[in-house]
């Protein structure tokens, strides 16, 4: 039976954020009922790539995000229409909601008065800012928020010599569905309302106004090209990477320049690749993908052929694993679940609905009053702290694991951090301080910003004794969550099986980068080369330029994705006492918020192409440099325009003064697409001349969507955040107290202070948790002589890795 069996959704939304919130609600089994105007969701006629859509038929796009809903047409004039919808919304247990259809705009559906007049429903609203605070109505693009959380110039991604590069592919409409359904699965009533601003703030930028505020400096102070990267080899492009100080290493014996290797060097990997990019790029170029494929798998370097909609389907691991489906109304190629689980909990993919397929079947039955809460199949009683008394045993290291765990620990379970004094968590190590410096290990930001409230345990599993413990945590743990390699765990006996056998009630989650099997298994997984062959990196660059990696989407993506997965598992758990295991591969989330270069190439033989900052959503779109330096000095400050809609084009113009450029040709999409770069010019003039904050001032009060291309360390200051709490102030032992991140939703009734401790110390938990095994302190103390335990790096002489 599917995790949301007997769980009903009222759909609201319109765009791809609501539709794909509810498809995964969908997917998870729930009554999702779509309910539409008689014109009809905008993306029955929407193609990314300009495909026709014929009358009468629907979108590939909408075709995918709509599987197994059901539609009914609702007509604001109609009285008897408005009936159906109140009845509707009496039987339902959750309503997902987002501006842009004329039912949603009603004042009696909007999601307040929903909340209100509906109390035993989770009302889950999408906004680009949030219901509430100043910039609540400001008019925005997923464009234009992007580059108000940092995510434009987040990582660095882009050369200094041309504008730098806004993730494409409208990543943040995806992630932030994926957040909206765990917010509407984690909740059992009440309003949750989720922003993609700080959705955006959390998935593309790295904690970097934690870091700012704990250490005194930015995370990156510049662009710089990520090296190798994308690269062209002699037959097509190949993706490789260096996430760490070994890796850039192994990269330098592998193209043959032993001499680069300095491991006392000032610069970080990033600039010392710069210093050697081209010698590195002549060393690919001379190699076919193939070769270099395999020889920088044989030297543990992350690699990947670069995916988009053409190729990715046919990649072998892909067809192996079976990672790709067939629409069953349409019959084109589309993505299979983000994730993989047993039993199973997800419901094979039904054909789309056609406008108003089920609005008779609906008007005509019997609506029930509501539903007693003890019918709800998720969590209940969550409107303080949802996960209270669930333990979690946090196997996790990096970004992609923590950062699910870490929504449990903020949202109230007790999650036990095991690392190992050997093997600390890498992101204890990428802050660049000096090992020189008093407890270096103990001063990330990054490792802070994702690992408030847990506790630390280390074990080191190479030993006997440290396995024997483990398996004494898992007994003791309502769910597991790892994401080593997977030769890991099978090497210390403690796959699904054995976990079973301990804890037969456990939910285990595993987090591979390309899966339990298949040619990939065992390749080496960072983000960058998740969203390289999933086809996230295609699309982001310039259209003259190699495609450039986002270097951030991947491991937010796998783990919000895997917060999913927890809790479809955890109401199975609930109605049924039986365990779950869940193979959350990162590539099979990233191919999911990939899904449309696949669906528009197989629907319509479209391939998707890099457009730089313009995009197919908006016309004009793209960035423009005003007349400030940046923070540190240089004329890198910019703004981001979108026109989305021909009265915002209107509105421009207006604000502009109705220069004698914008002719009425430009009062239409198609001939402002065909003038872009002309288009281009006349803003770029204009704004040179201005501020930011002046230019934001002129066309926001106009009602355009505009932004300042925001520094990722800066974005705490923002009216919107600082009005919605979303950054808390975090005490710590070592470093500074520093701004953290909470979660991009707010829920009704819920306490202020997600945070209630500080990130902790390496081991800082042992004598707790082990006492709590029933160990003595002379056992606890002899396991600290033998090394089993520790609260140091092993030896202190672990390689650390510089940022920047």
């Amino acid at each position: 039976m599917p995790a949301l069996d007997e769980y009903t959704v009222v759909d609201l939304s319109s765009g791809i954020a609501g539709a794909y919130c509810t498809k995964l609600l969908a997917d998870g089994g729930a009554t999702v009922i779509k309910v539409e105007s008689p014109a009809g969701d905008p993306l029955r006629t929407w193609s990314a790539s300009g495909a026709e859509i014929e009358s009468g038929s629907d979108g590939a796009l909408f075709n995918f995000l709509s599987c197994s809903k059901y539609s009914v047409v609702v007509d604001p004039a109609s009285a008897d229409d408005v009936g159906l919808l109140r009845g509707l919304l009496r039987s339902a247990d959750a309503v997902v909601w987002s501006r842009g259809s004329t039912v949603a705009a009603l004042r009696e559906f909007g999601p307040a008065a929903i909340a209100d007049a509906y109390s035993s429903l989770t009302v889950t609203a999408i906004t680009p800012f949030g219901l509430d605070g100043p910039w609540a109505d400001k008019p925005a693009t997923e464009f234009t928020v992007q580059a108000w959380s940092g995510g434009v110039i987040g990582l660095g991604r882009g050369a200094q010599d041309r504008a730098p590069l806004f993730v494409a592919g409208q990543i943040g409409e995806w992630l932030t569905g994926a957040f909206a359904a765990a917010g509407t699965m984690a909740t059992a009533s009440g309003l949750v309302d989720v922003s993609m601003l700080e959705t955006e703030i959390l998935s593309l930028t790295y904690y970097s106004v934690s870091f700012h505020d704990a250490l005194g400096r930015p995370f990156r102070d510049r662009r710089r090209l990520t090296i190798p990267g994308v690269a062209s080899a002699a037959d097509g492009l190949v993706a490789l990477g260096c996430g760490t100080a070994q890796q850039w290493f192994d990269l330098c014996a592998m193209v043959g320049h032993d001499e680069w290797i300095d491991e006392q060097a000032d610069l970080s990997i990033t600039e010392q690749a710069n210093i050697h990019a081209e010698q590195i790029y002549e060393w690919v170029r001379d190699n076919r993908v193939e070769d270099i494929l395999d020889l920088s798998s044989a030297f543990r370097i992350p690699n990947a052929p670069v995916g988009n909609g053409a190729n990715v389907t046919s990649f072998d691991h892909f067809v192996e694993r079976g990672a790709f489906v067939t629409n069953p109304r349409d019959g084109f190629t589309q993505p299979g679940a983000p994730y993989r689980t047993s039993p199973s909990l997800l419901r094979p993919p039904r054909p789309a609905p056609g406008l108003g397929e089920q609005t008779e079947e609906y008007r005509s039955r019997t609506v029930r009053q509501g539903r007693d809460s003890s019918e709800i199949t998720t969590l209940a009683a969550v409107s303080r702290t949802p996960f209270d008394g669930l333990r979690v045993l946090d196997l996790t290291s990096f970004w992609a694991g923590p950062s699910c765990t870490h929504a449990l620990a903020l949202l109230g379970a007790e999650v036990i951090h095991v690392e190992s004094t050997a093997r600390p968590d890498g992101t204890r190590l990428i802050a660049g301080v000096p090992t020189t410096e008093e407890q270096w290990w103990e001063r990330s930001p990054i490792f802070s910003g994702l690992n408030t409230n847990k506790k630390s345990v280390t074990l080191d599993i190479r030993s006997d004794r440290g396995v024997e413990l483990l398996r004494e945590l898992v007994k003791t743990s309502d769910v597991i969550v790892e994401n080593y390699t997977p030769r890991v765990l099978d090497q210390i006996g403690l796959d699904f099986d054995a976990v079973h056998r301990l804890r037969p009630d456990a939910i285990m989650m595993r987090m591979p980068g390309f899966g339990l099997d298949g040619p990939w298994r065992d390749k080496p997984a960072f983000a960058y080369v998740i969203e390289d062959c999933s086809g996230i990196t295609w699309l982001t660059g310039h259209p003259d330029q190699n495609p450039v990696e986002p270097y951030s989407v991947g491991d937010p993506n796998a783990g919000v994705h895997g917060l999913n997965a927890l809790l479809l598992a955890l109401a199975h758990r609930r109605r049924t006492g039986q365990g779950v295991r869940i193979e959350a591969a990162m590539v099979d989330a990233a191919l999911n918020v990939a899904a449309e270069q696949v669906v528009e190439y197989s629907a319509y033989g479209n391939l998707m192409q890099r457009q730089g900052n313009r995009g197919p959503t908006a016309a004009p779109q793209n960035l423009y440099r005003t007349g400030e330096l940046d923070e540190f000095g240089r004329p890198d400050d910019w703004v981001a325009i979108a026109v989305a809609t021909d009265e915002q084009w209107a509105a421009l113009v207006t604000a502009l003064g109705h220069p004698a450029w914008a002719t009425d040709e430009l009062t239409t999409v198609d001939g402002r697409r065909h003038h872009h770069d002309a288009i281009d010019d006349h803003l770029s003039q204009w704004c040179a001349t201005r501020t930011g904050d002046q230019i934001v001032e002129t066309l926001w009060e106009a009602g355009v969507p505009v932004a300042k291309v925001m520094q990722p360390h800066r974005v705490g200051e923002l009216p919107q955040v600082v009005h919605r709490g979303f950054y808390e102030h975090v005490e710590h032992p070592v470093n500074p107290a520093a701004r953290h991140s909470t979660l991009p939703m707010r829920f009704s009734g819920a306490r202020q202070g997600l945070h209630r401790s500080p990130a902790p110390l390496l081991g800082q938990h042992n004598r707790e948790v082990l006492t709590a095994l029933g160990l003595s302190d002379d056992e606890i103390t002899d396991l600290e002589q033998q090394g089993v335990i520790g609260n140091a790096p092993e030896g202190l002489a672990i390689r650390t890795t510089k940022t920047g």
